[in-house]
């Protein structure tokens, strides 16, 4: 039996000790409800939680004489767990491309953006481009990684997407203004208020457990973002990399760095658009899709 099989063959155990429990009350069902809802999200942070993981423990106790550099053996370990979910099925070949492309176009922006002097990496190492350790691309490819195996395990579809052309359209405009800004006017409010636009109607349809749950689009992604930019303080503060205030003593990113981070989520998101076709459910006055008894998904 594969790890994959074993995983869910253990999750339908759980799911059959716990079910009576939660069928005795409309509390206990939202308790359990919400309970999925932790492990499904902590499940899909997979690949971000082990990047994290490992940036704060090398940070603790890496020792200094190790023949290795930090970094390098970062990197090394990003292409291992990569490769781990791919081996296990726990991530889909065509997702990993997707990802890929993700990794590609932010490693080029990091290149780009220590030349600018936007922040740095203050350590040491040989599997690098310019000033940028090859581990930071894992960092974007985790943001994928993150949005490929959410879709799947919460089933997610949407009440009114907008033209795909125009997410497209949104995410690379605000992909290139990560470069333009440095020369010419900044446009992310404009892109802010050009996703609310698009988004302002839109609807993730999801299902947590057997029940289908929705929430405002524009909600979800700012609450992604907000994760990302939680994840960027423990990562700054593991000196990963820092910005330039950060040099004398840690402190919080600040936290409109969390704008940045949104607009490169919608990126990585209309790119995960490629294999998880955005599907259509209409909308229902109690706010119930017509799949709400389909199939649970496992992980």
């Amino acid at each position: 039996m594969s790890l994959k099989d074993q995983i869910k063959a253990q999750v339908a155990a759980l799911d059959a000790w716990a079910r009576p429990w939660a069928a005795r009350s409309k509390w206990h069902g939202w308790a359990y409800e919400f309970l999925l809802f932790g492990l499904k999200q902590a499940w899909a942070c997979l690949f971000g939680g082990l990047m994290l993981a490992l940036l704060l423990g090398t940070h603790l106790f890496w020792p200094d004489e190790a023949p290795l550099a930090r970094y390098d053996f970062l990197v090394i370990a990003a292409v291992a767990i990569q490769a781990a979910l791919l081996a296990t099925k726990l991530e889909r070949w065509d997702e990993a491309l997707v990802i890929f492309i993700f990794h590609v176009v932010g490693t080029a922006m990091e290149v780009f953006k220590t030349a600018q002097g936007s922040w740095i990496y203050p350590e040491e190492s040989l599997l690098r481009i310019g000033g940028v350790p090859l581990f930071s691309g894992f960092m974007y490819a985790c943001i994928g990684s993150y949005i490929a195996r959410i879709w799947r395990l919460f089933d997610i579809r949407f009440i009114d997407y907008p033209p795909p052309w125009t997410t497209w359209a949104l995410a690379i405009a605000a992909y290139v203004n990560f470069f333009t800004h440095h020369y010419i006017i900044d446009i992310r409010n404009g892109l802010f208020v050009l996703s609310a636009l698009l988004f302002w109607r839109t609807w993730f349809v999801f299902k947590p457990d057997q029940k289908t749950r929705r929430m405002p689009m524009l909600v979800g992604l700012l609450l992604v973002s907000l994760f990302i930019w939680i994840a960027e303080n423990l990562g700054t503060f593991a000196a990963a990399w820092v910005y330039p205030s950060q040099q004398n003593g840690w402190h919080l990113v600040p936290l409109d760095k969390m704008g940045a981070w949104y607009l490169l989520m919608l990126l990585s998101f209309v790119l995960v658009t490629l294999v998880h076709k955005p599907e259509s459910v209409p909308s229902t006055p109690q706010g119930e899709a017509p799949f709400a008894d389909a199939e649970i998904k496992s992980p």
